[in-house]
């Protein structure tokens, strides 16, 4: 952590938290994002009662957190992210020796709340899917009922939600490049950081692969992709936390 620019690795801890915030709903600022996709989206001749009311007719008036599964189950996979970074950043503040000892148990944990969580959105989000395409498959009762409940989904809000969150992925790796070059040469945080914008390209590909009234199921699919993802890391994970557990423990006998 030589010549490390504490100011700059602050910002970049700041960003992924703004962005597992924004993923999760906690934040209202999404509010008026997505209703500022949709209307920018109404010709400007347009009636002024419906330019007026355009986030209401966009049906996104109360929703402060990201249409659909996808964006915020992808907090599963950015939350790793911030946490990798954060443990880097706690070595700072109480020491590497102390860190060394107390990185394995917390990443242990770390790993196993991910796998429930990961495990928990697998089960519904798979359950999700195969309900909706099983009605949608149902003609012609179950196709009706399926575009009643499903056939709209808020295509433009969640555009206008991946873009910001991606350009805060941006603003968060070029702050911790900035921060230290050194973190270039970390392969596991730099894998990490190309899933978790890897995870966002899918989804805005799903979303915008179909017509309208297919989203749902495809912003489900991509829901299972992420937490599949967000899996495959929490794994990757708790090995490593068992690997330094049991040199710690080696070195404590020694």
């Amino acid at each position: 952590m030589e010549y490390l620019r504490k100011p700059l690795f602050a910002v970049a801890i700041g960003l992924a938290v703004l962005i597992v915030l924004l993923e999760v709903g906690s934040l209202g600022i999404l509010h008026g994002v997505q209703t500022f996709s949709v209307c920018s989206m109404i010709p400007s001749g347009s009636d002024p009662d419906i330019l007026n009311n355009c986030g209401d007719a966009a049906d996104l008036s109360n929703q402060d957190k990201p249409p659909g599964h996808a964006i915020p189950d992808m907090a599963l996979l950015d939350g790793e992210l911030l946490f990798t970074v954060a443990l880097m950043g706690i070595s700072i503040l109480i020491g590497e020796r102390l860190h060394a000892r107390l990185q394995g148990a917390a990443t242990l944990i770390f790993s196993i709340l991910v796998i429930l969580g990961g495990i928990l959105t697998l089960i519904t989000a798979v359950a999700l899917l195969i309900l909706m395409v099983s009605m949608f498959l149902a003609a012609p009762f179950g196709t009706l009922v399926y575009l009643a409940i499903f056939g709209s989904f808020p295509r433009a809000g969640a555009a206008a939600a991946l873009s910001l969150i991606m350009t805060l992925k941006l603003g968060f790796v070029i702050s911790l490049v900035l921060a230290q070059q050194r973190f270039l040469q970390n392969r596991g945080l730099v894998l990490l950081i190309i899933t978790s914008f890897l995870a966002s390209i899918i989804i805005s590909f799903l979303q915008g692969l179909v017509p309208f009234f297919l989203v749902s199921i495809t912003d489900d699919i991509a829901a299972i992709v992420g937490g599949v993802l967000a899996l495959v890391w929490a794994v990757v994970f708790l090995i490593e936390s068992l690997i330094s557990i049991i040199k710690a423990l080696r070195v404590v006998r020694a």
